[in-house]
């Protein structure tokens, strides 16, 4: 267990290192002047050249990419160009809304999904399956950003149960907070849950042709009790890496929900950064997305050894 644990905690420290190379060169080394950028191009040469000594670009890139990496590691992440306020403080404001958004979405994804699946596939042929599979199907075909509207005008707009966007804040209590992230999360994750439910479906058919489940039917068990007992955790393991990388979409899609909610989340932030050709902000907003993506992959590979014995054997 503690080898594998090693090997998947390696890996995530070699794709962080890889993803900030990547993100340095774009914004840093890529042809293009970065502080004519910020002041536009008809800024005067020795403002371009303040800006450009105030920013660290009179230095090596390599240089300059140890510096970055070295604020990265103590959370010294600079002051942003247009707030004039700490990075790291600002987009930890942010994400105090992005990641409750990317749980709660996650969540109820796996909520629906899971249970739509399995009941779909006890099922197979009948009506039930074929509502689940008509979800499925609108559900994929459907981007978020119109499951969005539609919430908003259903829920917000004719019932008037929800707030149709905004962001009240966590002081004002978690009440008024989640319910104004509950349709965003929903909006997020019905296009996950259909995605999901088809995985779960495919995984539950392939464990019910299983000899264990022959088995336990034979010897009493009814479609209940071997879908709980014997079903559900084999089916698992497939969705559990489904499930995963999930929530890197899920991470990615605030971006257009939050505009969408005028939620002020991260990927709202990312989004008036780079208008504002904040790129400190930038650079560190897609470090920060990047870390948590490929932490909750380790935290699913890990998850692995609680769900199946397996893995833990894996060279």
């Amino acid at each position: 267990m503690l080898t594998f644990a090693a090997r998947r905690l390696l890996g995530l420290l070699l794709t962080l290192v890889a993803v900030s190379l990547v993100v340095f060169v774009v914004l840093e080394v890529l042809p293009g002047d970065v502080a004519e950028i910020i002041l536009g191009t008809e800024a005067r040469e020795d403002t371009l050249a303040a800006l450009r000594r105030q920013l660290g670009l009179d230095r090596p890139a390599p240089t300059r990419y140890l510096a970055w990496i070295g604020g990265l590691v103590t959370g010294d992440l600079g002051l942003s160009h247009t707030y004039g306020v700490p990075v790291a403080g600002l987009i930890a404001e942010r994400l105090a809304v992005t990641a409750p958004l990317a749980l709660i979405a996650f969540i109820l994804s796996g909520a629906i999904a899971v249970p739509l699946g399995m009941f779909a596939a006890s099922r197979r042929g009948g009506p039930g399956d074929w509502g689940v599979m008509a979800f499925s199907q609108a559900g994929l075909a459907i981007p978020n950003f119109w499951f969005a509207i539609l919430l908003i005008l259903v829920f917000a707009v004719w019932l008037g149960w929800l707030p149709a966007g905004g962001f009240p804040g966590w002081g004002e209590g978690i009440g008024p907070a989640l319910r104004a992230l509950l349709l965003p999360a929903l909006a997020l994750a019905l296009t996950e849950a259909a995605i999901l439910s088809r995985i779960t479906r495919s995984a539950t058919l392939e464990c019910l042709g299983e000899d264990y489940v022959r088995t336990a039917r034979a010897k009493g068990l009814d479609r209940r009790a071997v879908l709980r007992r014997h079903v559900l955790r084999n089916a698992l393991i497939p969705v559990t890496t489904i499930m995963g990388l999930q929530f890197a979409f899920l991470l990615a899609g605030t971006v257009i929900v939050e505009q969408a909610f005028t939620l002020p989340g991260l990927g709202r932030l990312v989004v008036q950064a780079i208008f504002q050709r904040d790129l400190i902000v930038v650079k560190n907003a897609v470090m920060l997305l990047a870390f948590m993506v490929v932490l909750v992959n380790l935290v699913v590979d890990l998850a692995y050894t609680a769900i199946d014995p397996r893995p833990k054997a894996a060279p």
